[in-house]
């Protein structure tokens, strides 16, 4: 009886720490932008719509990994083949790929048209989120 307690303690602290490890996503863009909705965003990372310009964190980044997984409902493989073939047909360009969060930052306050996603907890006063992804 004690094993199964020990292992459903176990377990129980494995999925918080798992939950605890995915970050809030901001959606940001310039102080002056319009809120935008989860289909919009969708859209426009899976270049679908060219209205704005996507700004993208590395591929490594694991909060890149979580931003695609919960604004297009993709994971990494099917966002490269999606722009690959975007790309390739001359129908539009990958998003920007930046190193960190303060040059997304830098690029949405330079840019109007420009899109991108950050840790919440680096969103500051120069920023507007138009969208989160809790």
């Amino acid at each position: 009886m004690k094993n199964y307690i020990k292992r459903g303690l176990i377990a129980l602290g494995l999925s918080a720490v798992s939950m605890a490890s995915q970050a809030q996503v901001a959606v940001i863009m310039g102080p002056s932008a319009a809120p935008v909705s989860k289909d919009q965003l969708a859209n426009i990372y899976l270049g679908r719509s060219f209205d704005l310009k996507p700004v993208d964190l590395p591929e490594a980044s694991p909060l890149r990994e979580q931003f695609y997984k919960k604004a297009t409902d993709r994971d990494q493989s099917q966002i490269k083949a999606t722009w690959s073939r975007i790309v390739f047909t001359g129908k539009g360009q990958a998003p920007i790929i930046l190193p960190d969060a303060a040059a997304v930052k830098k690029a949405v306050i330079s840019d109007p048209k420009a899109i991108g996603y950050i840790d919440k907890g680096a969103v500051d006063g120069s920023v507007k989120v138009v969208f989160s992804l809790d």
